[in-house]
């Protein structure tokens, strides 16, 4: 299994590196299918989703340099014949996963198919995730709401047995401050990494390993003591 758990994707130098290493060979060498399906379930999805493959919004993902980049879009998928769609995930070297709602993009994993493939796929191909994109391989996600989603709806795979919370200090977010993270974070019951758009997290089978040319932080749950 090798994953790349990114706050807002390719951001900085050491990034660039550890995805290099994860694929073996340059970006510039790897096919990547970008899924864009995440970013649907949040207002003004559809021209972020073009911002993002054209990479005229954040930092570097779709528009890193690959040899090529196609389009998986999830919610197609049950409805097309299953050899067209597999068939290009075993061509691909990385599956690129966007930013949006985690629950919405949870769903559609499982709905798609994809989520039963992912042990099997993990094996040959690196994932990188972007914000909801790396937190639904977490052991927590979020939501923005307002979908007709069943109430039963996972917001989170629980791929890796450690949390997430994406967009540190970041001025979009001013909830994502670090002491309301560190707050979040002890009512949850595994690990936070609270990490800022310049942080992502590396996964190789049970290694992890955090990469950073800017700020994040490890908290653990808290200990509740018997009274």
């Amino acid at each position: 299994m090798k994953l790349l758990l990114t706050s807002a994707g390719i951001s900085n130098k050491s990034i660039r590196k550890a995805l290099i290493e994860l694929l073996g060979k340059p970006i510039e060498e790897s096919k990547a299918l970008f899924i864009p399906t995440a970013i649907y379930g949040i207002p003004g999805g559809a021209e972020i989703i073009r911002k993002v493959i054209c990479g005229t919004i954040g930092d570097p993902f779709c528009e890193a340099g690959w040899k090529s980049l196609g389009l998986l879009e999830l919610t197609a998928l049950p409805t097309m014949k299953k050899e067209l769609w597999v068939t290009m995930l075993q061509e691909t070297d990385a599956l690129l996963v966007g930013g949006g709602d985690c629950q919405f993009l949870c769903y559609w994993m499982q709905q798609s198919g994809l989520t039963e493939m992912l042990p099997s796929l993990l094996e040959k191909i690196v994932y990188v995730g972007l914000s909801a994109g790396s937190m639904i391989m977490t052991s927590f996600g979020t939501t923005y709401g307002n979908h007709t989603l069943p109430k039963e709806t996972h917001k989170s795979l629980g791929i890796v047995d450690f949390a997430i919370h994406p967009h540190l200090d970041h001025e979009w977010f001013p909830e994502n401050s670090l002491s309301n993270l560190e707050k979040l974070a002890k009512t949850l019951p595994v690990p936070s990494y609270a990490i800022d758009d310049n942080t992502a997290i590396k996964v190789i089978d049970n290694n992890v390993e955090v990469i950073s040319e800017g700020k994040w932080n490890l908290f653990y749950p808290e200990r509740k003591t018997n009274s």
